[in-house]
């Protein structure tokens, strides 16, 4: 397991937030990520939640802007946010915001030049999972959640993974990425031209095919956000689920857009949500 490095570390509220950097195995690249933990003397093995950022974003924007530390201290969960993509010089990027370096899609890429690389969900479910179990020994259950790009991931992360994860909650995910702009450049870039392969990475697939064990799912949407009809269309996954009879549940949220103002609004219900899953579970 890799050294880590600690970049920072804050008092923040009744818990320390942290950030590490460390070399990647699987990424073959420095990657940072950071770490909320709760007061350690109240909560000693804290539920962990995952949360996945969106395009252009790192580990800081959800640290720095959605105000989830006061709640996640009260509530005693465990928050750990990795960066959205293999960094560095040798990483192959491009000049496009929505497709390179800041772009990973938390997926696996199959294509060159980024197969190299870009082997985000390895690197979550696997190298970072090690580091978060082993080196931190947050071995409670865990949640996943994240925003547009990252509320993909956590869809498509939490849906193959439902022996792992108790629940899942998301923020203006890409829902059907092999069927929008932006999941079409990112899948044909990354995993080529054969839409087979395309739909292990796209939750409306994953819902329709694979429902053996059922999670339950909270998204918001705001009815205000730029790039809720051509990107997200959440609309589209709540009919599958209806279908399926999956629990999802889609709240559409007057007026609210697609910032970190709309997350700082609702993450305090989505750390609640995940606790009353668990509490259900027990």
């Amino acid at each position: 397991m890799s050294t880590l490095e600690l970049l920072e570390e804050h008092i923040v509220f009744d818990g320390t937030q942290y950030k590490y950097r460390h070399e990647s195995q699987t990424l073959a690249c420095s990657m940072t990520f950071s770490l909320f933990l709760p007061n350690k003397e109240k909560f000693s093995n804290p539920p962990l939640l995952w949360w996945l950022s969106g395009l252009t974003c790192t580990d800081d924007n959800f640290t720095h802007k959605a105000g989830a530390q006061k709640a996640a201290a009260r509530l005693g969960v465990a928050m750990i946010m990795p960066d959205t993509s293999p960094r560095g010089e040798d990483a192959s990027d491009s000049e496009d915001f929505d497709l390179g370096q800041g772009a990973g899609f938390y997926i696996n890429a199959t294509e060159q030049p980024w197969a190299s690389h870009y082997k985000m969900y390895d690197y979550i479910t696997k190298e970072l999972s090690a580091i978060a179990h082993g080196r931190f020994q947050l071995t409670g259950p865990e949640f996943i959640s994240g925003h547009s790009m990252g509320g993909h991931g956590a869809l498509v992360i939490g849906l193959r993974n439902p022996e792992r994860f108790q629940s899942i909650s998301a923020f203006a995910p890409i829902v059907n990425p092999s069927q929008v702009p932006w999941g079409i450049k990112a899948f044909s870039e990354y995993l080529g031209n054969d839409k087979e392969n395309w739909r292990e990475w796209d939750a409306m697939e994953l819902l329709k095919h694979d429902t053996s064990k059922k999670i339950p799912v909270l998204i918001d949407q705001g009815d205000a956000d730029p790039f809720y009809e051509k990107q997200l269309q959440p609309a589209k996954l709540a009919a599958v689920a209806d279908a399926e009879n999956y629990p999802l549940t889609i709240r559409m949220q007057k007026g609210h857009d697609h910032s970190y103002y709309t997350i700082a609004s609702f993450i305090e219900e989505h750390l609640e949500f995940h606790l009353a899953q668990l509490a259900t579970n027990q």
